[in-house]
């Protein structure tokens, strides 16, 4: 018989959260019988139950005592299945607390250049933006070199927080040429994508990127834009876009929630001797 699944609510920093306990999760048999080791049939079983939503973000899973009691395995069966699930994004451990439903991460495919609008919509995702700054503004020598600006050149600052179905994922800052880009600073980049934008209204044809990509601790700032705890992991990724004519239109830096995000690149087989 499936145990009811009623809700209980646990609490999240200062709110409270809705969700089940581990005992209120449906457990069906294993085949013993079968090929499929048994670690890797409850770890499939949880993955189920997390990506049809039976579990939720933020969610206790059972521990390993409970589930080897419910699956009548080994605790190192349960252990070897809760490390699955951590090992492939679904799960995290907080010690003295236990294990916790998670979303995988996003793959973050460095040597495809992609705007963060497209790149949500691929995945299925609402993207949206809420606009920190838009100013018209005078480069420092370095940000002037990369675009390989004049000195009396003025480019645009756009910083904006980039969010997918409501939830901070990415801080993007934009310096963009405005001598190649007349009028762009009057429009509302809460709204609109830059890329698109660029691409559309101004013609520009992309033809490669140069970037940087480092592991950093998150700022206080950065922390309570993107909803992690301060020190967090970020991955931060510069980058200076080029036209196919080998004209810099845009100098940006972004800043991906380290919870979220993965970086991930295919190596050609030439690369390997």
């Amino acid at each position: 018989m499936i145990p009811s699944l009623r809700q209980s609510a646990r609490t999240e920093g200062n709110k409270v959260v809705k969700g089940r306990t581990p005992s209120q999760v449906s457990f069906h048999p294993l085949d013993k019988n079968g090929f499929i080791p048994l670690y890797y049939q409850i770890q499939r079983a949880l993955m189920e139950k997390i990506q049809s939503g039976e579990l939720s973000e933020g969610d206790p899973l059972a521990s390993e005592e409970e589930l080897s009691r419910q699956y009548q395995v080994s605790r190192m069966t349960a252990r070897q299945a809760l490390h699955g699930l951590k090992t492939s994004g679904y799960a995290f451990s907080e010690k003295g607390r236990g294990t916790f439903v998670t979303r995988p991460k996003l793959e973050k495919n460095i040597m495809h250049l992609q705007g963060f609008t497209e790149e949500m919509r691929q995945r299925g995702m609402k993207p949206s933006s809420r606009l920190l700054e838009q100013a018209v503004i005078t480069p420092n020598d370095d940000l002037a070199q990369r675009l390989k600006l004049e000195k009396d050149d003025k480019v645009l600052h756009l910083r904006r927080l980039r969010l997918a179905d409501g939830t901070p994922m990415a801080i993007e800052d934009s310096h963009i040429p405005l001598k190649h880009f007349p009028g762009l600073e009057r429009l509302d980049f809460s709204r609109h994508s830059l890329y698109q934008t660029l691409r559309e209204r101004y013609g520009v044809r992309v033809g490669y990127a140069d970037e940087t990509i480092e592991a950093l601790a998150a700022t206080k700032q950065e922390a309570e834009l993107l909803t992690i705890p301060r020190k967090a992991s970020i991955l931060s990724i510069t980058r200076v876009i080029m036209t196919t004519q080998e004209t810099p239109v845009e100098a940006a830096c972004s800043r991906y929630r380290g919870d979220r995000y993965r970086a991930s690149i295919r190596v050609p087989m030439t690369a390997i001797e």
